[in-house]
């Protein structure tokens, strides 16, 4: 009788680590996976994840790296266990964020560095919120090479800009608009909700004026 030695490979969908270290990473970490879905939502061929493990080598189970935000060109929107890439039509991430905490070890940032370089990525952005310092890398030559000044800087795949202050980093879309967290976006929401009821209010008020002194304000005429 012959034994069959060929098994299902299993590709985990977590690789048991936690998606940051504290706070600032993960509100990091939020805002530009949040504000790039925002950017990128009328085009149904650009899936933006988080703390997503990629599968790069079908049958290689252990090569795989969850990046903090990675965003694919040519692939449908969707939800996903893991990013298997020969399921995705050979499509490598072309964009990584990687936010530094105080436990992330150089030992680690090379690995990733190594990995993001051999599989493909094109741009590659690490920005640590602690010493407000932001690298970024572009594949010129079949590498990934250090830009030399980020401030200002603007992706060429995302044509998001780039501003570093003394204070921190400002994020800013193509139309020239900031990154903003989920509170701000509700704040800016509540603002324009209120100016509107107050311009509904104002626009009442005259036609109640106009009534009194025997103007229809609905007329065409």
């Amino acid at each position: 009788m012959t034994v069959s030695l060929d098994r299902e490979i299993l590709y985990p969908d977590s690789d048991g680590q936690p998606m940051a270290d504290n706070t600032k990473q993960y509100r990091w970490i939020v805002l530009i996976k949040e504000n790039l879905e925002l950017l990128l939502a009328e085009n149904p061929e650009v899936f933006v994840a988080g703390d997503l493990l990629w599968y790069a080598v079908e049958g290689s189970p252990k090569i795989r790296i969850a990046p903090d935000v990675m965003i694919i060109f040519g692939r449908p929107k969707g939800d996903r266990g893991s990013y298997q890439q020969w399921k995705e039509d050979n499509i490598a991430p072309q964009v990584i964020f990687e936010i530094l905490s105080p436990g992330n070890r150089f030992k680690e940032m090379v690995k990733k560095f190594n990995f993001y370089n051999r599989y493909g990525v094109e741009e590659y952005y690490i920005y640590d919120p602690d010493t407000n310092e932001l690298d970024g890398l572009l594949r010129e030559e079949g590498d990934l090479t250090f830009v030399e000044e980020m401030d200002g800087f603007t992706s060429p795949r995302l044509g998001i800009r780039f501003v570093l202050t003394p204070e921190t980093l400002s994020i800013y879309r193509p139309d020239g608009r900031k990154f903003l967290t989920t509170l701000e976006l509700e704040e800016r929401l509540q603002q324009a909700t209120q100016r509107a009821e107050q311009e509904a209010q104002r626009a009442e008020r005259l036609a109640a004026k106009l009534r009194a002194l025997g103007i229809d304000p609905d007329s065409e005429s």
